[in-house]
């Protein structure tokens, strides 16, 4: 940034008059680094929009599917610091950590072999803080449970729950 200033007649300096500090903080502003537009949405393939569809499907099969089975449902989708549960429900006096995995008729790898050690981690993690911070004092819970709910569409699109209750 240039400094304003002014050569006056009388062969002395003055300081920049209002219109010359206007002037310079014109140009400070144009200078500074301003904040970029919000970059365009990116384009959603078809394909990631159908998934996104199948496992919000899924997630709903596997709620009948506990529901039909004597299990209270706490919450769907419950965040928990940066990691999500998918389904916390109640059997009993058992606090379930229900994680649900959805695969379509022809898929290479089944939705149970999909729950990688990673994947556990962060569910044995959320459990933990979810257990400390809400449920270790509740009377009604005396422990917790990680199921897995494997949903696998058919031809016509019915979906097929595979419930595996303890399953890490």
């Amino acid at each position: 940034m240039v400094a304003a200033r002014r050569r006056v007649h009388s062969g002395g300096e003055r300081r920049a008059g209002a219109e010359d500090r206007g002037v310079a903080i014109m140009a400070a502003i144009s200078d500074a680094a301003l904040p970029s537009p919000k970059p365009p949405k990116k384009h959603i393939s078809p394909t990631r929009i159908k998934a996104r569809q199948d496992g919000v499907r899924a997630e709903r099969a596997a709620e009948e599917h506990l529901l039909a089975h004597g299990f209270g449902i706490l919450g769907r989708n419950v965040r928990v610091g940066r990691y999500e549960i998918d389904l916390l429900a109640r059997d009993g006096a058992v606090l379930v950590v229900v994680e649900v995995r959805a695969r379509g008729e022809r898929a290479l790898v089944r939705a149970l072999d999909s729950i990688d050690a990673r994947k556990r981690s962060r569910l044995r993690t959320a459990a933990t803080w979810l257990w400390r911070d809400r449920f270790s004092k509740d009377p009604r819970f005396e422990r917790v449970r990680f199921d897995c709910a494997a949903v696998t569409f058919d031809a016509t699109g019915r979906p097929i729950v595979e419930h595996v209750r303890a399953a890490f």
